[in-house]
């Protein structure tokens, strides 16, 4: 068996886990043995993953299980204090109650849209701090993953299922 080429399908069972205390925070695995798992399916090279992620199935053939260290550089990278921002209360509309912890959409002046967590909000000066970082970036993550499948991604007009 080879390992996946760029433009292949492949499917993945993974489990991600915070390196500092081993907090699982995201997984493909059902919670019960007996429930069906549905395996992330994604295509090699579109970069829809993050980076260390890919390259580790990239490496990996069918029926592989492997355990992956990504430092927040091949995660979702350093925490950048300039996407944090104090905004005034009236910035926000009428009908959000501002709260910590709370996520936002926040609509940008060119009409794409941000994800926001409300980090703090202060009562008497009516700021509130808004943090546009991923959840996890700056973290250390470790990926237990499978490599379950394999789709050939070329355009021979046949498919191929590399199973183990």
């Amino acid at each position: 068996m080879a390992t996946p080429n760029e433009g292949d399908s492949v499917n993945v069972h993974y489990t991600g886990k915070l390196e500092e205390d081993g907090t699982v925070f995201d997984t493909s695995r059902p919670p019960d043995e007996g429930q069906d798992a549905n395996p992330l399916n994604f295509t090699l090279g579109e970069q829809t993953v993050i980076p260390g992620f890919e390259q580790t199935v990239g490496d990996m053939e069918p029926g592989e299980e492997r355990s992956v260290t990504l430092s927040p550089e091949q995660a979702y990278g350093p925490r950048r204090d300039d996407l944090v921002q104090q905004v005034e209360r009236d910035e926000l509309p009428d009908d959000i109650e501002a709260r910590v912890g709370q996520q936002l959409q926040l609509r940008m002046q060119n009409g794409q849209t941000v994800p926001v967590v409300i980090t703090e909000v202060d009562e008497e000066s009516e700021q509130i701090t808004i943090d546009a970082n991923h959840p996890l970036a700056g973290k250390t993550l470790v990926f237990d993953i499978e490599l379950v499948s394999v789709e050939d991604g070329e355009d021979s007009g046949e498919s191929e299922i590399v199973t183990p």
